[in-house]
């Protein structure tokens, strides 16, 4: 195992390049901010709220006397907070769709959908686990449930799909089983067939594959299966997917009666990412307490991002697990393409990412470019250490430096040492989750905000250029999730300047575990002529670093 020098490989350059970085930080605070030493902190202790929305006020009606662009208008009344959907009480019917290996339950899946969710190549065994997507027809939602092709003598991992999907038949309320109806009944349709015979739940009978009218005596056989009518279907053409779906809402309960409802608010959404066989679905199964991810030792098990409900300390948390990022997404192929793009959606779909790294294997520039991925999605973030329990002591300080060094850019993020396998300080991940959702949602009071860069700029000016200081005229968070500021400036603001701003602001208002943008917006003072005449000149320039 890489573990003396898990940091210290040459895949790591781009680590490298972004802790020099931060020592390139320390040098230009050294050398034009004194060091970025003060008593800031204690100062603006010292400003009362009341104070510090006047003086907030002032700075907004000082503003008046440079030129605003409509968008820097809107910005300014943008001081708001989003308000909270309301969420349902009651679970939606949960529909599972099952079939044997490479029958197109995919292809139904994304028909239905009307977009493509579900991972499909024209090959058996794409699907691995049950996947859960929201779906609706004539205006009634049910959500609807992909599984793994399900063979009676199936053994190792297929055995371990084929249990997936007989999962998902006892928590669905209806089932809808696909059959090739090119190929006709085969001894696996008839085992299926068996399987659902035991639960008694409605069952929706699709022969796919019917692409054209002239196809349509094929299914007349499937009658003998003893699943009621089977509906004639093209996946790959929506042919007939319609009456299949009408007859869906007819068997279809209201609402789940297996299914749990979403707490109000609903769950706050994890994205566990990480690259191919790091311990995701591991993971996952620990804190589920059950097989909810096909686990397996071949790298890339997981397709789609699997999403699972998990109560933990008193909450629940919607947990997704991704497909591993294994290269870059111009290089990959076929179903690792799409799992690609599906890690890309679950990280849209999640307030904050479980990045988890294998402290048995060196530091990757895959496992640098996930991290700068969760970054960039601008989700809160917190780091897993695998394997950890595996290090004796010697070794875990040895780590814990190199981790400081080489990833010193995300120094921010909190940082969890666990054992997906065996569940070890997995009591640990929860709290770290809080901290950085808790930062992710903050805002910054606008009246606290400018005390604190009138303070900071009082204490460090701005270094000259061209003979000219630029000033920091105000400052205003636009949004959150993750927290977002404007900053209208009197000139361009150095990048030393910008990431000095960002690092105290983390350390000043504790935003810990999420990312922090900063714009600029440099305006010009009008002439005396223009304010007294209530005229604009002309539109400022704007710029926008994170």
């Amino acid at each position: 195992m890489f573990i003396g020098r898990w940091f210290g490989c040459l895949q790591c350059r781009k680590g490298t390049r972004m802790a020099e970085n931060d020592a390139i930080r320390d040098d230009y605070e050294d050398k034009y901010l004194g060091g970025g030493e003060d008593d800031v902190t204690e100062r603006l202790a010292d400003i009362d709220d009341e104070t510090a929305e006047a003086r907030a006020q002032a700075l907004l009606e000082g503003l008046e006397d440079y030129d605003l662009d409509e968008e820097d208008r809107a910005l300014l009344g943008a001081w708001g907070f989003e308000l909270d959907e309301e969420e349902e009480q009651l679970a939606d019917p949960v529909v599972a769709i099952v079939g044997r290996p490479n029958v197109g339950k995919s292809t139904i899946i994304n028909r239905i959908l009307g977009r493509r969710e579900a991972v499909v190549e024209d090959k058996p065994g794409v699907t691995r686990d049950r996947v859960s997507y929201k779906a609706e027809w004539l205006d009634k939602r049910f959500t609807l449930v992909d599984t793994g092709g399900w063979e009676s003598d199936a053994r190792g991992i297929d055995a371990q799909v084929a249990d997936q999907a007989e999962i998902a038949v006892e928590q669905a309320d209806v089932v809808i089983l696909v059959v090739d109806a090119r190929v006709g009944i085969t001894a696996s349709d008839e085992q299926i067939v068996r399987m659902l015979r035991r639960v008694k739940k409605p069952i929706i009978l699709m022969a796919n594959k019917i692409d054209d009218a002239h196809l349509e005596p094929e299914i007349y056989n499937l009658w003998s299966l003893g699943m009621g009518q089977p509906f004639p279907v093209s996946g790959l053409h929506g042919r007939g997917l319609a009456d299949a779906l009408d007859e869906l809402l007819e068997v279809m309960p209201e609402h789940s009666q297996y299914a749990q409802p979403d707490a109000p608010g609903g769950p706050r959404r994890v994205a566990l990412i990480g690259r191919p066989n790091v311990g995701k679905s591991s993971l996952l199964n620990k804190l589920a307490g059950s097989e909810r991810a096909v686990v397996n030792d071949l790298a890339g098990t997981t397709r789609d991002p699997i999403d699972e409900v998990i109560e933990l300390g008193g909450y629940p948390w919607r947990f997704i697990d991704t497909a591993g990022i294994r290269r870059r997404q111009h290089m990959a192929k076929g179903a690792e393409f799409y799992s690609s793009l599906r890690t890309q959606t679950a990280l849209e779909r999640s307030e904050v990412a479980v990045v988890l790294l294998d402290v048995s294997e060196p530091l990757s520039e895959q496992d640098v470019r996930i991290i700068q991925t969760a970054i960039d999605s601008g989700r809160a973030m917190v780091l897993a250490f695998n394997k950890w329990d595996t290090l004796d002591e010697e070794r875990r300080e040895m780590l814990e430096r190199e981790i400081d060094r080489d990833l010193a850019h995300v120094k921010w993020a909190p940082r969890v040492n666990i054992s997906a396998k065996t569940g070890w300080h997995k009591d640990k991940l929860v709290p770290a989750l809080e901290r950085s959702l808790e930062s992710w949602d903050s805002r910054i009071p606008t009246g606290r905000l400018n005390a604190f860069l009138g303070e900071l700029a009082a204490a460090h000016p701005h270094p000259l250029r061209g003979g000219k200081q630029p000033r920091i005229l105000f400052g205003t968070q636009v949004s959150s999730r993750p927290p977002k500021f404007v900053l209208f400036t009197t000139g361009f603001l150095d990048p030393g300047y910008r990431r000095f701003i960002t690092r105290r602001l983390r350390e000043t208002f504790e935003f810990t575990g999420t990312p922090i943008e900063i714009s600029m917006r440099v305006r010009e003072r009008r002439s005396l002529g223009e304010r007294q005449g209530g005229k604009t000149k002309k539109k400022g320039k704007s710029t926008r670093k994170r």
